[in-house]
């Protein structure tokens, strides 16, 4: 298994556990479903049971077939990023989520989760918080079946069949719909919606964020129309770059906000079911785009791209069109979208993303 976050195994790109800022946590927290009420940690609230319940049984098609939820859940575990975030902003606790190993904080958490779960009165460290599970080795099977769940969520994730059906003992799955990592944080929420019999606070949820992400994009027009490419680029490496396909949620939500995914990727990718494609750094200079945004572990590193002899040719880099992220909460916060996550990110992103345009020839 694959992290989205980065090529390469999951496990060794996951073992990395980072103390990050605890910024915007009231700003997060104000972009939680309001209409949702709390109930009691580790359950679907009670509020509205009655009719949620009417809507049962439901069947979610995913990659490997489809799955039969026959009455509102009550004890929910997450695996992967994005379904947990989804599950609290809908107002339910899960029973237990993954740790954010990679981009996480001193509780093994998130800014815009440690908000909303506060919010729900269920924050890490209270008597009401989820359980939470290692998966720097993969999905934690044995943990989950501890906590004895009514349904496991996984609509955003790269679960192998394998995985699903050892899961699907556990209790029933509900899988990603297609591309492993590629489900839109939109289809997270609406098929998380359903499997909690909350489909019209699932549809509000994602017109709510879209209309406050909308809201802060307009106040950059320079990033109208500006073509892009997200990629991955490690000059220590020495393997090239690794460039985000249009399966894949950054450049997902680069386009939403009127940008353009470049041309070259767009070609080069065309039918991929893969959310990155390997680029040769001997070809670096072919990435044309007015912006190229990046992952960097620190601030030398993006020195070292600039001088690199290849990597320094992409367009974008020779125009001073970089935008070079070296704060790992951030990358996650977008590589994973959430509802959550979102209204957090552009904050400190746009700012960024805006300088780059501004530098565009």
């Amino acid at each position: 298994m694959t992290s989205p976050l980065f090529p390469g195994p999951m496990a060794s790109r996951r073992t990395l556990f980072a103390t990050a800022g605890k910024a915007a946590v009231v700003a997060a927290a104000a972009f939680t479903l309001s209409a949702c009420s709390t109930g009691p940690a580790s359950s679907v609230s009670d509020a509205g049971s009655a009719s949620s319940s009417a809507l049962f049984p439901v069947t979610i098609k995913h990659a490997y077939g489809s799955t039969t939820i026959e009455k509102q859940p009550t004890r929910v575990a997450t695996v992967s990023w994005v379904n947990d975030d989804v599950a609290i902003a809908l107002g339910v606790v899960p029973v237990g989520v993954p740790k954010n190993e990679w981009g996480g904080n001193d509780k093994g958490s998130t800014p815009w989760k440690d908000a909303a779960l506060e919010k729900l009165g269920a924050g890490f460290g209270s008597a009401k918080a989820p359980v939470q599970y290692s998966e720097a080795d993969g999905v934690n099977f044995t943990e989950i079946a501890k906590l004895s769940p009514d349904v496991i969520l996984a609509a955003y994730s790269g679960l192998t069949e394998e995985d699903y059906k050892k899961l699907s003992e556990i209790a029933p799955v509900v899988a990603h719909p297609d591309v492993a990592y590629g489900t839109s944080w939109q289809d997270s929420t609406a098929i998380i919606g359903k499997a909690f019999g909350k489909d019209a606070e699932a549809a509000k949820l994602v017109s709510d964020t879209e209309a406050a992400i909308k809201d802060k994009v307009s106040q950059y027009p320079q990033i109208q129309g500006k073509s892009f490419i997200y990629g991955n680029l490690e000059p220590a490496k020495g393997d090239g770059v690794n460039v985000y396909t249009a399966n894949d949620n950054r450049p997902r939500f680069l386009s939403e906000i009127g940008m353009t995914l470049a041309p070259v990727v767009a070609e080069n990718s065309k039918g991929s079911k893969e959310f990155y494609i390997p680029w040769s750094a001997e070809k670096a200079n072919e990435l044309q785009s007015d912006i190229f945004v990046t992952w960097v572990p620190d601030a030398s590193t993006t020195d070292a791209i600039k001088a690199d002899p290849l990597l320094g040719q992409i367009p974008a880099i020779k125009n001073g069109a970089l935008v070079a992220d070296s704060d790992n909460t951030l990358t996650l916060s977008i590589s994973a979208s959430s509802p959550l996550s979102l209204p957090w990110f552009v904050d400190t992103f746009l700012p960024q993303l805006a300088k780059a345009a501004d530098a565009v020839k």
